[in-house]
């Protein structure tokens, strides 16, 4: 899954901070598997985070309360951003800082 966050003014830090324990949290509930996860920063600050789900890990993932808690989190420092949103992802090769 690729997903893109927008930060909240004043918020990066903390999305940083959310981002950087949310698949290691989801590898430990094995809803996540072991393939190396990567997150990066786009232009204007929107993080960009790349994992692989276990097989029905998503459907698990939304009927859990520790994630749901965990998605309240990101509810209340970032937007969810479509990636054709990003101004990355007009570009024949996407480039992004890697975090």
């Amino acid at each position: 899954v690729i997903v893109a966050y927008r930060p909240k003014p004043g918020m990066e830090n903390s999305l940083r901070e959310l981002v950087r324990k949310h698949v290691p949290i989801l590898r430990e509930l094995g809803l996540a598997t072991e393939a190396p996860a990567t997150t990066m920063q786009g232009d204007g600050g929107v993080v960009v985070e790349v994992f692989e789900w276990t097989e029905g890990g998503i459907q698990k993932a939304h009927g859990h309360p520790q994630v749901q808690a965990l998605w309240e989190q990101f509810a209340a420092v970032c937007d969810y951003v479509p990636l054709k949103e990003l101004p990355e992802a007009g570009q024949m090769f996407a480039e992004f800082k890697p975090l």
